[in-house]
């Protein structure tokens, strides 16, 4: 019997932390062959996921340059995958969530004809132009995807409500499959200051603030509350791994460098990201993948941006959009800080997200779609 050949496509740090355990899985599958293509739209965060899982790609086209723009990064990502589709031909290629990667691999995939699964789908703010240009990237892979493996029953909803039909998984979300091997209480972290810093007796707030929508003066007001919050409350310890942008390393060093509370660090690896945010006492982010792995840790999320494609936390009531006014982001932050009962009930550990199953069902999806599984999988249910 000939092998279901299928290839997974990624290329930002928060889409390997989601599919390097959907490669792994696909690999231990004695019914697929499993090819990897990484774009390394992001090349130093990207690597250090790769080397995490022990994953070895395939074919790396190594597109990152200095202050790269959509316009690069897509054309760069088409060109690419031009060339390795048409040298492999995989049965089905595989893209995660709303990158400019995530884009051009279906849009090459379709070119060639090639199936499309989608990990991730379904996810929606109803504006094309926040968050930028991630909601349109998304929307338009559902156009070109067969497989659609949706997190959660809202984001089905999503598609329904686009009148898709066909192809349809209800999964989870493939980032709590990655929680379960990285989040250790012995866990030792490679930087000393985060093996040294007091998460029992300070109130350690994990920050990150990257998104181009941010890009401005939304940004100028998150990093003025950022510091008004650490003035104000001396137990606070904020800890901020600064994304690798040029815009948002300038920005950091503009508005909240020289206080001794505030660490400004390097990138951390996913295992160390999840294990600081495991002993913070809350999150302040503008990123998607925080917002679902914080809840599984039990740690309230304040989002820093407008409205949110992730609503089932927001209903939970573990997530709260806290906007990108200064005023109003330094509000709910100081009501975390200063109000237990508050804090209790956003820090109630409902995890409406996944079960650490997903990749298992992605694949056996797939499996039975291509009529080697008699049985379709179980859907996820947050109940």
């Amino acid at each position: 019997m000939n092998k279901l050949r299928i290839m997974s496509v990624f290329g930002t740090r928060p889409e390997a932390i989601k599919m390097c355990p959907l490669v792994k899985e696909l690999a231990s599958r004695p019914e697929i062959e499993s090819l990897c293509c990484v774009t390394a739209q992001h090349r130093q965060m990207l690597d250090d996921v790769l080397q995490l899982f022990a994953i070895q790609p395939d074919y790396d086209l190594d597109i990152m340059e200095a202050r790269q723009s959509l316009y690069t990064i897509t054309s760069k990502c088409l060109l690419g995958m031009e060339e390795v589709f048409s040298r492999e031909k995989p049965d089905l290629v595989l893209v995660h969530g709303d990158t400019s990667t995530t884009f051009s691999g279906a849009l090459a995939a379709f070119y060639q004809k090639i199936a499309v699964g989608h990990v991730e789908a379904g996810l929606r703010t109803w504006d094309k132009y926040s968050p930028f240009p991630e909601e349109m990237n998304r929307t338009l892979v559902g156009d070109l995807a067969e497989f659609h493996f949706c997190p959660t029953q809202a984001n089905r909803e999503n598609l329904l409500r686009e009148g898709l039909r066909e192809g349809i998984f209800v999964t989870g979300n493939t980032v709590i499959d990655a929680l379960k091997t990285t989040v250790r209480p012995d866990y030792r972290f490679r930087s000393q200051l985060l093996n040294t810093l007091d998460y029992t007796r300070k109130q350690v707030i994990l920050v990150t603030c990257h998104r181009r929508e941010n890009y401005g003066q939304p940004m100028t007001n998150i990093m003025r509350a950022l510091r008004r919050i650490v003035e104000d409350f001396p137990q606070v310890e904020l800890v901020y791994p600064v994304h690798l942008s040029p815009v948002v390393q300038e920005a950091a060093r503009a508005h909240l460098s020289g206080h001794d509370r505030i660490h400004l660090i390097e990138p951390l690896t996913p295992d160390e990201m999840h294990n600081v945010m495991a002993r913070s006492a809350f999150v302040m982010t503008d990123s998607g993948g925080l917002q679902e792995e914080a809840p599984a840790l039990g740690r309230p999320v304040l989002v820093l941006r407008r409205e949110t494609e992730r609503p089932e936390a927001v209903a939970a009531g573990t997530v709260l959009l806290a906007g990108t006014e200064e005023d109003v982001i330094y509000g709910h932050a100081a009501r975390l800080l200063t109000d237990p009962a508050a804090y209790r009930a956003m820090a109630q550990a409902v995890n409406p997200y996944g079960d650490g199953q997903a990749c298992r069902r992605i694949v056996d999806a797939i499996l039975w779609k291509r009529g080697l599984r008699d049985q379709p999988p179980e859907e996820f249910s947050a109940g």
